[in-house]
């Protein structure tokens, strides 16, 4: 009986170690330390002294600037993503290539513009042109993804429909590096593009008032498309409950052709202010911004289109902002060539403390 009563004991101390809320505690754990982090790189970049790292008012005032341009690109690509995943509950990873897509096809008439002089005597009326060319191939891109890849496997594993996807995506890349070649090609800016504004005595790029203002007018139209029109109902019934929705007389298929081709719409006009943005296109262009703008999706909650335009502007501030922010105090060189580097971080730490995200439930949907 004597040696029974110690295990007994041992045997309750270990129950109620195994019963200690270990998940908490290592996310609790896990918060105060990037918490610490942050705040001291950030204070440590702060407070360096002039002529060791110190960045102006005016610099820091620039990064933001540039990640809210970022951002705006970034959010009209989450668009996409999570206007799929609201209707089919899959991520369309080849989203991406579709804004790759509409980015060729635009550079080869704005690349003719250029040399006829059209592009710079012109201006709205070809960049007007190459948006429609560029909005036309993104949504031809996305349908035909649709039809040919993701059709079929509707009713699959969800695991099938994602591997369907990776491997449309590596197809579209080597389809146009095949065809355009790996190297980049310059993508024509018109001069009326060039130079800076001052708005309320902050100067601003006329490159980034257009890319803030055309991503904030397709948003808003999206939003009002979606909330007022019978399609967006429509499309709104099936994000709900397709089943139930095509007992109700609503056609699914129509629907859902409709919602990628509204997300190659936003692909394409993306496509087009990235191109102008960087001036250049490349086979391989739609790869970090894919991935970016499906963390912002994931960030917003995905699925929802005010979550993939606020994480599209999160993302692309921290981006832009970041790096120098939370590195460089920590004489980090070259802090910049890290900034993928949030982006994986970012979704990591949304997957793990909010997978619903900043609008989602706060819950991990099941797969």
């Amino acid at each position: 009986m004597a040696s029974a009563e110690p295990a007994r004991v041992g045997d309750v101390r270990l129950s109620r170690f195994e019963t200690l809320p270990w998940r908490r505690i290592i996310l609790v754990f896990l918060a105060v330390t990037i918490t610490v982090v942050a705040v001291l790189g950030a204070y440590k970049t702060l407070t360096l002294p002039a002529g060791e790292g110190q960045l102006s008012t005016s610099a820091w005032r620039d990064f933001i600037v540039l990640g809210v341009a970022q951002g705006s690109i970034l959010a009209m690509i989450a668009l996409g993503y999570s206007l799929v995943y609201g209707i089919l509950r899959m991520i369309n990873f080849a989203h991406g290539e579709v804004f790759m897509a509409g980015a060729f096809g635009s550079f080869f008439f704005a690349s003719a513009y250029a040399r006829s002089g059209f592009l710079n005597d012109n201006v709205v009326v070809a960049l007007l042109i190459v948006t429609v060319v560029a909005v036309v191939i993104s949504a031809g891109t996305a349908m035909l993804l649709e039809r040919v890849a993701y059709r079929p496997l509707r009713n699959a594993p969800r695991l099938v429909p994602l591997i369907t996807a990776v491997g449309a995506s590596l197809f579209l890349q080597n389809t146009f590096r095949g065809f355009f070649g790996p190297q980049p090609r310059g993508f024509p800016r018109p001069t009326a593009l060039e130079g800076r504004i001052e708005v309320l005595g902050v100067p601003l790029s006329k490159m980034q008032i257009l890319v803030f203002v055309v991503a904030v007018i397709s948003m808003v139209s999206l939003e009002l498309f979606v909330s007022r029109t019978k399609t967006g109902r429509a499309m709104r019934a099936v994000a709900e409950d397709r089943e139930i929705a095509s007992l109700m007389g609503i056609d699914v298929d129509r629907v859902i052709v409709i919602t990628f081709a509204i997300g190659g719409i936003l692909a394409g006009i993306a496509g087009v202010l990235f191109s102008l943005t960087f001036e250049q296109v490349q086979f391989t262009m739609g790869f970090r911004p894919g991935i970016a703008a499906f963390t912002a999706a994931v960030l917003g909650g995905i699925g929802s289109i005010g979550g993939a335009a606020l994480g599209g502007f999160v993302i692309g501030l921290l981006l832009a902002v970041g790096p120098a922010l939370f590195l460089a105090g920590f004489g980090i060189p070259s802090p910049f060539s890290l900034r993928d580097a949030f982006v994986f971080i970012v979704l990591v730490l949304v997957l793990v403390f909010r997978p619903g995200g900043l609008l989602g439930s706060g819950e991990a949907e099941k797969v």
